[in-house]
């Protein structure tokens, strides 16, 4: 492959790339939020088309379902009866809520009244008293109820939502944490309800931008009550309505355990660890805050991530230098030898509940917020972040 060809790819792999990486784009970015949450569903010529189908994932064979098993028409079929009463209306609230609606699903939102969410409902579409409510009426009214506040939130309002979770609704889930940690959240959903989960694999920006496109993230699905016969069909089908593309199935447990794991590793808390670790010691050989920067940070994300993404680890060390790919191959097993135990010891914390405790202890907390801002404060105000500010407004797309 010649070296247009690999520009190409690597060009069009970071766009991808950085359309996805809004983690919490709908409150940092509340403007372009609102203009993606109104706009409506798209008429795209060359839509995604796939199936169900049994693949071979390096050896194990695995099912996936895909959107086209759940077309609008059979959507509406397996749902002609059902009203979705989304709680909460943070990122997955608003652009599940957003999607299902735009499948042309019976959709209403439950949020506190006349808070900053309520009035974000009300400049998506949503009318106080027909499509929006409080939490609790819109729980009671509704047939499925998405329960899809932060995992502190639920805790708390488990409760006020409990006594609406009757006999034969059902209770969805897009993370399995208040239900596999019980013992810490209190929610334990009633015997009589199918109680089901579609965790979409990304922020719910990602969720709605994708869907806008006619694509559709991946998501994880899982039962955890089965009593009506038909809840696995129905979570699979509810995974495609809030605007998944394909879907696998996995288990509540699991998609906590893996979920808790990633975040805390190699998608967010490894790699600020390496970035930093590596930019301290590069500062201190003597090393520019520009080239620590460019060495440790805008190159992986700018360069080389973006191959990875396209055609693997390989592939991307393949259309390196020679030096660099040497240097790689033997350095990656000393990386992997060191941190090895630490993700042990991660996964180790959230399977026996460390983590749970501490996020619902620390995210509960009346002062949360302000706690919260002064960490990322210490992060934004450090110099290696101040650099990626110099450095980021020197890209092309960014020169006036």
């Amino acid at each position: 492959m010649n070296s247009s060809s690999i520009r190409s790819i690597a060009q069009r792999a970071a766009t991808a790339a950085a359309r996805r990486s809004h983690v919490r784009a709908f409150t940092a970015l509340a403007p372009a939020a609102s203009r993606i949450a109104t706009r409506a569903a798209p008429v795209v010529s060359k839509m995604q088309v796939r199936g169900v189908k049994t693949l071979d994932f390096a050896g194990t064979s695995e099912t996936v379902w895909e959107r086209a098993d759940f077309p609008k028409e059979k959507l509406a079929q397996i749902f002609a009866k059902d009203t979705m009463a989304v709680l909460g209306y943070g990122t997955q609230g608003m652009a599940q809520s957003l999607n299902m609606r735009d499948q042309g699903l019976n959709v209403i939102v439950g949020v506190r009244e006349n808070g900053a969410s309520w009035k974000q409902a009300i400049a998506d579409g949503w009318v106080p008293g027909k499509t929006l409510f409080s939490m609790e009426q819109a729980a009671e009214k509704g047939t499925i109820i998405s329960f899809l506040l932060s995992d502190a939130g639920q805790k708390e309002a488990w409760p006020l939502i409990e006594p609406h979770v009757t006999k034969g609704k059902t209770l969805f889930f897009s993370h399995g944490f208040g239900v596999v940690f019980h013992k810490q959240t209190g929610i334990v959903p009633p015997k009589d309800v199918d109680v089901v989960l579609a965790a979409p694999k990304g922020s719910g920006y990602t969720v709605r931008s994708l869907f806008l496109e006619g694509r559709g993230i991946n998501s994880s699905v899982a039962i955890w009550q089965d009593v009506s016969g038909k809840a696995r069909e129905r979570a699979f089908a509810m995974g495609v309505a809030i605007g998944s593309g394909y879907l696998y199935e996995t288990t509540f447990e699991k998609e906590v355990y893996s979920d808790l794991t990633g975040e805390r590793g190699v998608l967010m808390g490894a790699i600020q660890g390496l970035f930093q670790a590596q930019y301290e010691v590069l500062r201190a050989a003597g090393h520019s805050p520009s080239e620590a920067f460019n060495e440790t940070v805008e190159e992986a994300t700018q360069s080389l991530y973006p191959l990875i993404g396209a055609r693997g680890m390989d592939w991307m060390y393949a259309n390196c230098s020679t030096t660099a790919r040497r240097g790689a191959l033997d350095w990656a097993p000393e990386f992997h030898k060191a941190t090895k135990p630490v993700f042990q010891r991660l996964y180790e914390s959230v399977a026996n509940g460390s983590e749970s405790q501490r996020s619902i202890t620390e995210n509960g907390r009346p002062d949360y917020r302000e706690r919260f801002e002064a960490e990322l404060k210490e992060i934004r105000e450090s110099e290696m972040w101040r650099a990626g500010v110099t450095v980021r407004s020197l890209r092309p797309e960014n020169q006036k």
